[in-house]
């Protein structure tokens, strides 16, 4: 009978671990810039909110350079993962998989045009008489009027919207805020 010394599993060596962590590194920055890409804009320019001028130049310069950023960023996250997949645990692959759905959903939001969707136009303008309006007496309001029509846009709306299309007098106009 002989006794091997050998072990039924090889230990990590200390180079594998390295490289490992070297991995696992890459990995993650390469996720935080896609996640990054997409989601600094995305929170730095928001309806209602207060927006100073040097994060607005930030955040649309990240979102011009967010199309190929999240692109280079996912293909290097796809590989280290592959690299990655072989020696982590269950709940390393549960990680590497759950960051990867968030890094393939950023490459694709930093193609989307979501602004529009947030500051979507007023497709159908709904008009009340003045004495049937429930604004505030002190609402600040944008008025346009061509001959005897005359139309009143409340800015509460109008600065969540930022544009309305509509017809007075039989003239086409874009109201804009």
């Amino acid at each position: 009978m002989s006794t091997s010394s050998t072990p039924a599993f090889p230990l990590e060596s200390p180079a594998n671990r390295r490289t490992s962590r070297w991995l696992w590194t890459l990995f993650f920055l390469g996720s935080i810039a896609a996640i990054g890409l997409f989601f600094i804009p995305a929170f730095i320019i928001r309806p209602f909110s207060h927006q100073a001028p040097h994060p607005l130049l930030v955040a649309m310069a990240l979102r011009q350079r967010a199309p190929l950023g999240t692109l280079i960023a996912s293909l290097a996250c796809i590989v280290l993962a592959f690299a990655l997949w072989r020696t982590a645990s269950r709940w390393g692959k549960a990680l590497v998989v759950l960051t990867l759905v968030l890094v393939v959903f950023s490459a694709v939001m930093a193609r989307q045009n979501y602004f529009e969707w947030m500051f979507h136009p007023i497709a159908g303008a709904q008009f009340l008489a003045q004495s049937g309006s429930k604004l505030d007496p002190k609402e600040m309001i944008l008025a346009v009027r061509f001959g005897n029509d005359a139309r009143a846009y409340p800015i509460s709306q109008m600065a969540y919207h930022h544009i309305l299309n509509d017809v007075v007098a039989g003239v086409p106009i874009a109201v804009t805020y």
